[in-house]
């Protein structure tokens, strides 16, 4: 008879913990949405006084609070009070590296609907989003789920403030006179880049409900308003604005035909001899690969997308007729493809 050993201890328990996966992100959600860390000062509170702050009833505050000090999220001194951790200050609304809106557009309800079908979309290539609500993602939400739009556009206005100024020390464009910020939220990047080059002009493209609440920069008023063009459109569609140098940033990760469709508007909007950067998370040989092949199976599971390895990036851009001349890191999450139209 063949013996079979038990799963080593450690290997139980960490199995455990992850299959719980979802109770962490759930605590996540529910201590940004009450407000904790922002209650919670330098020094210490009682999970009395974080509950009369936030209105909670302490004793389910404290278990949410000893949850997410596991993860070392908060941490819990030998008197019963909490306090800060490096992690648990990134939950506040104040804090310049926040990511309270991220934590919130990951958590959001959509997303508790479509992760028990992941199996459903790894069977078929699919995204479920279009069965579950009959919308194509991005139509639900701006039609259905207005306050979840409203989380996404925070969420990425979060991720491209926090990462412009990185993307515009990487990039050398001295020797280009526009530059065009394509799918570019609220413009961080494009402002960057301006205030870098002072006698550079730019353009801003997104939808509509975006770009009415892009930087104060650009708009009327704004320290960069006369250098700048604010263009209301969607990518996939066309791309109306001619510039020395487009700029595309995490949005080529919906389905293939989608992401063709921008690159070859883009290609066709510049011409021969632009200049085109398409910057992106890769899900290959990063520090950021736990949250990038999340974010991955989260894309196939609303539009049917997907996160990049440098390979299928490479792919998906020589295919739609660009030369690649370079790949270079931009901060430890983000890898910048510097590419050009051939003349």
């Amino acid at each position: 008879m063949r013996t079979v050993s038990p799963a080593p201890p450690q290997s139980s328990m960490r199995l455990r913990e992850l299959v719980f996966g979802a109770a962490c992100a759930a605590a996540l959600r529910a201590a940004a949405r009450l407000g904790v860390a922002d209650a919670l000062g330098d020094a210490p509170m009682s999970a009395e006084d974080l509950a009369a702050a936030v209105k909670t009833e302490p004793g389910p505050l404290r278990r949410l609070l000893r949850a997410l000090s596991c993860h070392g999220v908060f941490t819990e001194h030998e008197n019963g009070t909490f306090a800060h951790t490096g992690m648990s200050r990134l939950l506040r609304e104040d804090d310049p590296h926040s990511l309270r809106n991220i934590t919130l557009w990951c958590t959001e309800p959509w997303t508790w609907d479509a992760w028990p079908r992941l199996d459903e979309a790894v069977r078929t290539g699919r995204n479920v989003v279009e069965d579950l609500y009959g919308k194509e993602f991005f139509t639900y939400l701006n039609e259905d789920a207005p306050e979840s739009a409203d989380v996404f556009n925070r969420a990425m206005t979060t991720s491209s403030r926090q990462s412009a100024r990185d993307v515009a020390e990487l990039l050398d464009l001295s020797g280009s006179a526009s530059v065009a910020d394509i799918g570019g939220g609220q413009g961080h990047v494009v402002a960057s880049l301006l205030e870098k080059y002072p006698s550079m002009r730019g353009t801003l493209l997104d939808l509509p409900r975006v770009v009415e609440n892009a930087d104060p920069r650009l708009l009327e008023g704004g320290s960069l308003a006369d250098r700048v063009r604010i263009v209301a459109g969607d990518c996939r569609e066309a791309i109306p604005v001619r510039a020395d140098v487009y700029i595309i940033k995490n949005i080529l990760e919906w389905d293939d035909e989608s992401t063709a469709r921008t690159l070859r508007n883009v290609i066709a909007a510049g011409g021969p001899g632009a200049k085109v950067v398409v910057i992106e998370n890769l899900v290959d040989d990063t520090p950021s690969m736990r949250f990038s092949t999340a974010m991955d199976l989260l894309l196939l599971l609303n539009v049917g997308g997907a996160k990049h390895t440098t390979e299928s990036m490479v792919g998906r851009l020589t295919g739609a007729g660009l030369v690649v001349d370079g790949i270079r890191p931009a901060n430890p999450y983000l890898h910048a493809f510097e590419c050009s139209v051939p003349r």
